[in-house]
């Protein structure tokens, strides 16, 4: 697996850099759409990229978009990134490249959560409920929820942190009929997902989607789908409620970044070589379990 921290295609138009993936125009009704090996934690973009990290995304993603595309179509046309680009530009999206339709995204991520973790247990701590969804009392870290449960949020710009909303702002925002398909199908999503992946040794503790709508309103999975970078994964046989599991996701970076004091503002600190590499494996070992 090579490196790419940012790609440089001139055969096509720049749209957008986004914190992992870099979004091309090829016309009117399609986009290329580059998964780097950028890594971003608390939504501040690393200097230093994972080697091969974006082609693990891209296999991960197409797995799921082709295993769940009967619950929710997706913005995949299944035609060859190479053949959108000039040929010295192959070796920047072999592997690791989309071509899609061009969709309108929605405003908001629609995260599912399984599992007690993360700033939910921190909320809950706090409040008793997540999101304003109320749980049961007593529950521990990394406890099973009873069910899945919905808690969307804004989907911040580059540099700005992403926040928590309630369904009723959710509604307000794309409307209460397009909130509700969201809601049903991101439920839908997870619970096939995390079932097959139990299946693999892999809990998906929580996760989160981006939707986007046709022309004519119809609802599409598009970015990325249940990967390491938008989804947390533990490993079923090392997981115990009261403590926080290893995983299969870059929650290792975070957690190297939570102790080394730094404030969650750019500048990053410098990620050390064995911190690169470990997050490396992290991210391998997930796909081979999964798509193994």
């Amino acid at each position: 697996m090579g490196v790419l921290y940012q790609s440089e295609l001139h055969s096509l138009k720049l749209l957008h850099r986004g914190k992992v993936r870099d979004i091309y125009e090829v016309d009117a009704k399609r986009l290329l759409i580059v998964t780097t090996d950028r890594l971003s934690a608390f939504d501040v973009v690393m200097n230093e990229p994972i080697p091969g990290k974006g082609e693990v995304l891209t296999a991960v993603s197409n797995f799921w978009f082709e295993k769940l595309k009967h619950i929710v179509p997706n913005h995949l046309t299944g035609e060859a990134p190479e053949s959108v680009v000039a040929p010295d530009e192959v070796n920047q999206v072999k592997g690791r490249a989309v071509v899609v339709k061009k969709l309108t995204p929605l405003p908001i991520e629609a995260i599912v959560r399984g599992y007690l973790v993360g700033s939910g247990w921190k909320e809950y701590q706090a409040t008793g409920s997540v999101c304003g969804i109320a749980l049961p009392s007593g529950l521990e870290l990394a406890d099973r929820l009873p069910e899945p449960i919905f808690t969307p949020s804004t989907k911040a710009a580059l540099g700005s942190h992403d926040e928590n909303i309630s369904f009723a702002r959710m509604a307000e925002l794309i409307g209460t009929g397009a909130a509700e398909r969201v809601r049903e199908v991101a439920l839908a999503l997870y619970r096939q997902a995390a079932a097959y992946a139990l299946e693999r040794g892999i809990i998906i503790a929580d996760t989160k989607f981006e939707f986007g709508s046709d022309g004519c309103g119809i609802l599409h999975l598009i970015d990325e789908a249940l990967t390491p970078d938008s989804s947390r994964f533990w490993p079923a046989d090392q997981y115990q409620p009261g403590s926080n599991p290893p995983s299969f996701d870059k929650q290792y970076v975070r957690d190297w970044l939570e102790a080394s004091g730094w404030d969650k503002n750019p500048p990053p600190p410098a990620l050390p070589p064995e911190v690169i590499a470990k997050t490396a494996e992290k991210y391998r070992e997930a796909l081979r379990r999964l798509v193994a």
